[in-house]
């Protein structure tokens, strides 16, 4: 028999009561009526709806501030208090909770689209325990359920006061919460070390690339001009259709692979008519001219016809006997070509890569077969990191699975008679 088991025949033996939130407690509203001069050098501390939903253990380390009149300071989230989001485009993200489960002497106010609830006891509850409850699959059920709408969901306050929560006895609580935290505890620990052997392996992976790919007595110098032809995509924007030549953009090549999953389309007569510039084929490394992915270079994997947008241009090989292009896909994430890359564009408001500058960037290539070792080597260093990569989320959605089975567990009481 387990500790909570012996907990419960001892303390509890006939069920744990159930009662409604609102024979425990109050509901309070956040502040309304607020302007947008009131977020300006706020004079108190300001909750917001995603402060709630991350989070069941309420942070108060915001940043967010509003400024309080004197009449709304009774206002105030105290220890123990539960928030909910009130008002959310989906049922399932309405009625999130968060317990401010840290005693402070700070002053704490909710935005409109969230609500409090007081308990009239704090001594019946470990403000611990309804962190975990309050987010247990029975309550979410039943919270969910005091929600309607059609295009955004609000919570009736009116069906939140008949929910009904277990009051088991504080012991009972105390060894759940240990429970349920130290679970929570090792997840995070497990996810920080995760994390770090992908940090760490990512940086060996840049540092072996950098290092095989810098020039030697073996190589030769070119301009980039030189072994390749460098295009553009089209600068105005073409008539879309249902079906036809997949019309990509930047937002296909965000990945290490050419996504053609979601692309939009042009007709075939549109196609032909475009120039042979926004013409990609297959072996061609494409590359993003502007935005926060700036450089990423992808190869074209696919033998159908494709155009692009002027976000994008690509590279194609002159002579294939000069170099790989893997090899330069390589080559366009170190800082070989970044540097470059900064030299041209220092100073400059907008940053894109322009094929004006392009065409003379210097590039080291070795002989086809050294190419084709450092290309091995790099693929072989880069698929270790995608694993870790992909891993990684899926062992966090295991370990967060197995916490709420066993918080389910826990959380489930017998009925007193």
């Amino acid at each position: 028999m387990n500790k909570i088991q012996e907990l419960i025949e001892k303390l509890c033996p006939d069920g744990v009561e159930y009662k409604t939130l609102i024979e425990l407690g109050d509901f309070y509203g956040g502040l309304t009526g607020k302007s947008k001069d009131d977020f300006t050098d706020g004079n108190a501390k300001f909750i917001t709806y995603m402060n709630v939903f991350n989070n069941p253990s309420l942070n108060t380390d915001v940043t967010d501030t509003v400024k309080v009149g004197e009449t709304e300071k009774q206002n105030t989230i105290q220890y123990g208090d539960v928030v909910f989001t009130g008002s959310s485009e989906t049922p399932d993200e309405c009625g999130m909770s968060s317990v401010l489960t840290t005693k402070t002497s700070e002053k704490l106010y909710l935005n409109s689209f969230c609500f409090g609830y007081r308990l009239h006891k704090l001594d019946d509850f470990n403000p611990d325990f309804l962190k975990h409850l309050l987010r247990s699959s029975d309550l979410r059920k039943q919270i969910k359920r005091t929600a309607s709408g059609v295009t955004r969901f609000n919570v009736s306050k009116k069906k939140m006061e008949t929910v009904k929560i277990p009051v088991p006895p504080l012991e009972v609580q105390s060894e759940i919460v240990r429970i349920l935290d130290n679970f929570t505890e090792l997840t995070a620990e497990l996810t920080d070390k995760l994390t770090a052997e992908l940090t760490a392996r990512k940086k060996q992976y840049e540092y072996y690339r950098d290092e095989l790919l810098t020039s030697d007595n073996s190589t030769h110098q070119y301009r980039l001009g030189e072994i390749c032809d460098i295009y553009l995509g089209l600068t105005a924007t073409p008539t879309y259709t249902d079906s036809g030549v997949k019309f990509i953009s930047a937002q296909n090549t965000s990945g290490d692979y050419l996504d053609l999953e979601n692309v939009k389309y042009i007709s075939r007569q549109d196609f032909e008519k475009a120039t042979s510039n926004a013409k990609p084929k297959k072996g061609d490394l494409l590359f993003t001219r502007v935005g926060s992915n700036l450089g990423h270079p992808v190869i074209v994997d696919t033998d159908e016809d494709l155009c692009i947008f002027v976000s994008l241009g690509f590279l194609r090989v002159k002579d294939k006997q000069t170099v790989l292009t893997p090899f330069l896909k390589y080559w366009m994430n170190t800082d070989m070509f970044w540097s470059q890359v900064r030299k041209n564009v220092h100073g400059a408001a907008k940053v894109n890569l322009n094929t004006g500058w392009l065409k003379d960037f210097e590039i080291a290539i070795p002989s086809l077969e050294e190419q084709q070792r450092i290309v091995d080597i790099l693929d072989m260093f880069d698929k270790f990191c995608k694993d870790i990569s992909e891993s990684l989320p899926a062992e966090i959605e295991a370990r967060q699975k197995q916490y709420e089975y066993y918080r389910d567990k826990l959380l489930t009481f017998e009925s007193a008679k």
